[in-house]
């Protein structure tokens, strides 16, 4: 196949890249040449910004359209629109966060998603959910049945730019008390960008369409197991200690972004639906690889994280805690 790729040198999308290659596919990638231009040897990259210049993909052709970096129905609309006579199929990069609650565990993809009083509203930040979901319906209007749209859950693995999982990776990695939130029975769901990125390309072969939440793993999995494997997994690891939720709420610890792979009182977003896309092949490496590779990635790089607990305000609430 012939592939465009709206995007495609950023965490996902670089994945999506590797996967069509190993498959034999052609790739061409359209982004702005502002994150890792020339990462793909030899991949055709043509420069451009979506939002109002589309105009260097003027005249050619491919098979399918995918669209990684799509977050203003305006702008996702007007891609869909210049692609269309142009390109058979277009596959989107969606989320979870469509959905208009949580309040409920095993949500599929007929949950209802949330809505914006004012459709004009590009506050991508404010609106990250509605927003995406005024996107889809951007797409599925102009592809229709030619539409593969993808909700993943929380993206992990190298080259993740958020730390949101690496950050227990280094963490248990960096030894000592680990504080821990909650209870080791807490519903965690996550996936590798790997096993999406080629569960992706095996959809887009064979003519997949419709919407999927996509996230993992295939049965429930809970901090716990994610503890225990993050122990088996990094040589002289640290030791969990397990802080009440309502201590942490007490001393305004940031969740998601302070403690991350935690929230409260969002039962859901941990626990989607995902029994579509398990029909549809989807499938996932063992958790041990995940962490094994992350952990490689992250020592090889050295950068500061983006997200998770300072080591001296994570040592205050652990005696303060200890001393309860």
């Amino acid at each position: 196949m012939k592939v465009l790729i709206l995007g495609g040198t950023h965490f996902l999308g670089r994945h999506l890249v590797e996967s069509a290659l190993r498959r034999g596919h052609r790739v061409t990638l359209f982004n702005r040449g502002l994150t890792a231009p020339g990462l793909f040897s030899g991949v055709e990259e043509i420069y451009g910004d979506r939002d109002g210049s589309l105009v260097a993909l003027n005249g050619r052709s491919w098979d399918v359209a995918i669209d990684t970096s799509g977050y203003v129905p305006r702008v996702v609309r007007a891609s869909a629109e210049f692609l269309r006579p142009h390109v058979g199929r277009y596959v989107f990069v969606s989320s979870i966060s469509v959905y208009a609650n949580f309040d409920k565990e095993g949500m599929d993809e007929e949950f209802p998603v949330g809505q914006l009083a004012d459709a004009a509203i590009e506050d991508v930040q404010a609106f990250y959910g509605p927003l995406k979901a005024l996107s889809e319906g951007a797409v599925q209007s102009v592809y229709g049945s030619d539409s593969f749209i993808v909700r993943p859950g929380l993206i992990v693995g190298p080259h993740d730019p958020t730390d949101r999982f690496t950050y227990w990776v280094r963490r248990f990695a960096r030894g000592g008390n680990v504080l821990v939130p909650g209870t080791p029975d807490r519903r965690v769901q996550f996936i590798d960008a790997r096993d999406l990125a080629d569960w992706m390309m095996r959809g887009t072969e064979s003519g997949l369409a419709g919407i999927y939440n996509v996230t993992g793993p295939s049965q429930p999995l809970t901090m716990g197991q994610l503890v225990m494997t993050l122990q088996s997994a990094i040589p002289s690891s640290g030791r969990p200690v397990w802080v009440n939720e309502n201590f942490l709420v007490q001393h305004h610890v940031a969740e998601w972004s302070e403690l991350p792979l935690w929230t409260t009182g969002l039962p859901g977003f941990m626990a989607i639906g995902i029994q579509g896309a398990l029909r549809a092949g989807l499938e996932f490496r063992p958790l041990v690889e995940t962490i094994r590779d992350t952990w490689e990635w992250d020592r090889a790089r050295i950068a500061p994280m983006k997200a998770g607990m300072e080591p001296q305000r994570e040592d205050a609430l652990l005696a303060e805690w200890s001393r309860r």
